[in-house]
């Protein structure tokens, strides 16, 4: 990786009009300037459009029509096509409801250059709900083989070979209700593990009411089917490497999505 590599940050969108200038004037004044950004608009009906001719000679925007009544589905469609039109040896994924810190990507790419064997790197977000602010934690798994606590989108960092990586194993297909973070958290740490988690709060993860994960309450009927594809999806990957999958909560998940 040369010492001024292109870094390109992908952001998808759809209807965060009320968010979206905050979060475009902190990908354009990063630190670090040979950036592209590319944002992917699902064809937005409030005040998106008008925001994005503002800063059309700094972002380069395309439209796409929704794939699916899924939205995490939606949002892994506009990733993919940003990435594929994208050029950087490093992808920053954005959702366009949260926001970098000004030196969030020359402080990725010094991390990248440090150390040369990771693939990808997740950096803990603030979590800003309202007026306030918290830090993100990570917390304690005690089940063997279960997903980490899930770093949210806007807090991943990846080399290009990684997302192609991605692609090349069809780890973004199907299961309609997990969304790209979830996927690659468990595709770095769980089973590549060749990923770093800098502590550092150079991300703004935006807890709103109309985002993916509000819209599913715990342990609701969509939370159980949510939480069967996820280990799914955990069955799907071991398989790929001749490994079982023996979980406990597995077994009650799958039980309980009976009853439904």
């Amino acid at each position: 990786m040369s010492k001024k590599p292109l870094v390109s940050i992908l952001i998808s969108s759809y209807n965060k009009g009320k968010y979206l200038e905050e979060c475009l004037k902190s990908c354009i004044s990063q630190s670090y300037k040979n950036c592209e950004i590319i944002l992917l608009d699902n064809y937005s009906n409030d005040k998106t459009n008008k925001i994005l001719k503002k800063y059309s000679k700094q972002v380069k925007v395309l439209k796409k029509r929704k794939v699916s009544k899924f939205p995490s589905l939606n949002q892994i469609d506009l990733l993919i096509k940003a990435y594929k039109i994208s050029k950087g040896s490093v992808i920053c994924l954005l959702d366009a409801d949260d926001y970098y810190h000004t030196k969030k990507i020359e402080k990725i790419k010094k991390f990248f250059l440090l150390k040369k064997k990771i693939n990808v790197i997740f950096d803990l977000p603030m979590i800003k709900k309202k007026n306030k602010k918290i830090k993100f934690k990570l917390k304690q798994k005690f089940q063997k083989d279960i997903w980490p606590t899930i770093i949210p989108t806007s807090s991943i960092s990846m080399k290009r070979s990684f997302f192609k990586k991605c692609l090349d194993m069809k780890v973004l297909d199907k299961f309609n209700l997990l969304e790209i973070d979830f996927r690659i958290n468990v595709l770095a740490i769980n089973f590549f593990k060749n990923y770093y988690i800098l502590k550092e709060n150079i991300t703004i993860y935006r807890e709103t009411d109309g985002g993916i994960m509000s819209n599913i309450k715990k342990y609701s009927k969509k939370w159980w089917i949510k939480r069967n594809q996820a280990h799914e999806y955990m069955i799907n990957l071991l398989k790929k490497n001749k490994l079982k999958y023996k979980n406990l909560d597995y077994s009650l998940t799958k039980m309980i999505n009976l009853f439904l």
